[in-house]
């Protein structure tokens, strides 16, 4: 396996994890279990418009480049051979 193989599976890890931590960041907007606790623990004022904004963004773009290092993989593994 080459360097460049290499840094796609670091990229592609890191953006699978950042994603994750991203996503969980998002406060619920529904009225379910989910909403129920977090209104016990924050305030629903305490986010701002402009932080929400800017984690809606920044998902994006994490979520662009972990479809990127998926496509890219797609073409350097065509097989789904990683070891060889």
């Amino acid at each position: 396996m080459g360097p460049f193989q290499i840094l796609l599976f670091a990229v592609w890890a890191l953006s699978a994890i950042a994603l994750i931590a991203l996503v969980l960041m998002h406060s619920g907007k529904g009225t379910g279990v989910s909403d129920m606790i977090a209104s016990s623990l924050y305030n629903s004022s305490a986010a701002t418009g402009v932080m929400e904004q800017n984690l809606d963004k920044l998902t994006v773009i994490v979520a662009v480049v972990f479809s990127v290092c998926v496509v890219l993989a797609m073409f350097f593994f065509p097989q789904g051979i990683v070891g060889l």
